[in-house]
């Protein structure tokens, strides 16, 4: 009997060692075909470490002009912001994309994808909670709501106001998808209990300290990605 099932082991060894090779092959092929593709494959797959690299050379290739030392990644399916330097993830905060999905058109109030770069940072020194209204700062200080799922019933810009502007005309620059004319910006909220979910008209939301822990980190024209997980 043990040299019967001896034998049916080393018989199936050759078969399970062939399943394994099958299944990395598929993984490093996966993996290349991720990488050796245009921006639009970052859209289809994990905002994930591993594509990281991938994603910083197509950056460097799309927009030579701009630097990929410093960048900011933002998984709109996680709900995550990724800052990225020098090729590591250094940071990942919890954010609320638009409650009405993603998309780029005026008017959708939904969160556009894509590239784009940081154009003007606004907010210097305001207090936390300090609520921007054309990106203008009120001299108000919100009541911010971290019970869970808390609304204050506004669209309150909060704190630091970060205004992207898009990279790739016909999908977030220009004619009626621009998300510079559509104001997206990353900020503060006072709704901090809604983060972690799809809650916002269109921009990236973030807990008030954690959007002055960014904007000070950033500078003006750092690239922003906004990826989905399909």
């Amino acid at each position: 009997m043990t040299n019967k099932n001896n034998k049916l082991r080393c018989a199936m060894l050759p078969l399970t060692c062939a399943i394994a090779i099958s299944l990395f092959s598929i993984k490093v092929s996966a993996d290349n075909q991720v990488y050796n593709q245009p921006a639009p494959a970052f859209e289809q797959t994990p905002a994930e470490d591993g594509n990281i690299a991938g994603l910083l050379q197509d950056l460097q290739n799309r927009f030579p002009n701009y630097s990929t030392q410093q960048v900011i990644l933002i998984d709109a399916s996680n709900q995550k912001l990724l800052l990225i330097e020098n090729g590591q993830v250094t940071n990942r905060w919890v954010i609320s994309t638009a409650e009405a999905g993603l998309g780029s058109r005026k008017g959708s109030n939904q969160t556009p994808l894509g590239a784009h770069r940081l154009a003007q940072k606004i907010g210097d020194g305001a207090p936390i909670g300090t609520v921007f209204q054309a990106r203008r700062n009120t001299g108000r200080i919100a009541k911010i709501l971290t019970a869970p799922g808390a609304r204050s019933g506004e669209d309150n810009v909060t704190t630091r106001v970060m205004w992207l502007d898009g990279l790739e005309p016909g999908k977030n620059k220009g004619g009626a998808v621009d998300s510079y004319q559509r104001f997206i910006y990353i900020h503060g909220t006072d709704e901090e209990g809604r983060l972690g979910a799809p809650a916002s008209h269109g921009c990236i939301r973030m807990r008030n300290q954690d959007v002055v822990d960014l904007y000070d980190r950033v500078h003006e024209d750092t690239l922003v990605f906004i990826a989905e997980r399909k």
